[in-house]
């Protein structure tokens, strides 16, 4: 599973269908890594966390460790709470900007940023640059060392195409800034270098600097993590299912996206397969996955695919994922 779905990638994506499994996979692939000696940090950016229920453990916005291996391998989890990653993004944002202003205008600064969260798309920005963060760094925080892989368990599909849509939009839109910030420090440099203006300070350029420096900054970071989504070697993209139409429809959809985004597909897993040999109804139960399979297959002829097994227990801490991880072949 390790070698199929992460290989020598640092950044993996697990997404689909609402579930299908996707939190299930991530953490098992992130297993079979660190059992292979890798440092993995698993990443949950659905709001409908699952990634501690699934560890039975209580996972929050600081890296918690899920799994030591006897090989030196380790899997960490970490939820992004959007509403949260939001709030501390404008705080942040404020804590620059303010002191930038007259002091007359620093209660109706932070006022106008303690609201700004609820504005539309703040969420999805400030996660997208959480991400944009913790995979182009593969650190949670500057006090942390760099992990060797981050698995992102995702949200439901259309958020998260979104998500993998936004970090060249972003860098669109912050370079849109510079150039109106350019072109008005230009004029302003115009006016300093008439006649009787020699020697007078312009008050704002202190806060002009600041700002383009701010932006410079968030423009390097996304346009490194839009490059990061874009490369073969380095980041790929697993899709998930079942052998179902409704979730195959939505891969087959999900498959088109990513290609017009030109982020790397590494393959689709259909999870869950029912066994032959427990029974009639599960045996008829596999007949009509397998028809499904072979209809998704003729749609998706170059997409590497794979299958996982249903297995009987709830799926639960490490032990949960070396089952699923057993389970895992190829189609």
């Amino acid at each position: 599973m390790h070698q199929e779905l992460i290989g020598a990638r640092r950044v993996v994506f697990f997404g689909g269908k609402g579930g299908v499994g996707k939190t299930t996979l991530a953490s098992a692939a992130g297993w079979s890594a660190a059992e292979n000696g890798a440092r993995v940090l698993v990443v949950s950016t659905d709001p409908a966390h699952n990634l501690g229920h699934l560890w039975d453990r209580d996972i929050g916005q600081a890296p918690l460790l899920l799994h030591e291996s006897g090989s030196g391998g380790s899997v960490t989890g970490v939820e992004i709470d959007p509403a949260a990653t939001a709030r501390h993004h404008f705080e942040a944002v404020a804590r620059t900007v303010t002191p930038l202003m007259p002091e007359h205008l620093h209660g109706e600064v932070n006022r106008y940023f303690a609201a700004a969260d609820a504005s539309p798309g703040a969420h999805e920005a400030a996660l997208m640059e959480r991400m944009a963060q913790i995979a182009t760094t593969r650190r949670v925080s500057e006090q942390t060392e760099p992990f060797d892989v981050v698995i992102f368990d995702t949200a439901p599909t259309g958020h998260t195409t979104r998500l993998l849509e936004l970090p060249q939009l972003m860098s669109t839109w912050v370079e849109g800034m510079l150039s109106r910030r350019r072109r008005s420090e230009r004029y302003a440099a115009a006016l300093n270098a008439l006649p009787g203006s020699e020697g007078d300070e312009d008050p704002g350029a202190s806060r002009d600097g600041t700002i383009r420096r701010v932006l410079e900054r968030r423009r390097e970071l996304f346009l490194r993590y839009s490059e990061l989504l874009h490369d073969t070697e380095q980041t790929g993209f697993v899709m998930v299912a079942l052998a179902e139409r409704m979730p195959l429809l939505e891969t087959i959809a999900l498959h088109e996206q990513l290609r017009h985004t030109g982020v790397p597909i590494v393959g689709a897993v259909v999870n869950r397969r029912s066994p032959a040999d427990q029974g009639d109804f599960l045996a008829a139960r596999a007949r009509s996955e397998g028809e499904h399979l072979t209809w998704a297959r003729e749609r998706l002829p170059e997409v590497p695919l794979f299958q996982t097994g249903l297995v009987v227990e709830d799926v639960q801490s490490a032990t949960g994922m070396a089952r699923v991880a057993d389970t895992f072949t190829a189609v």
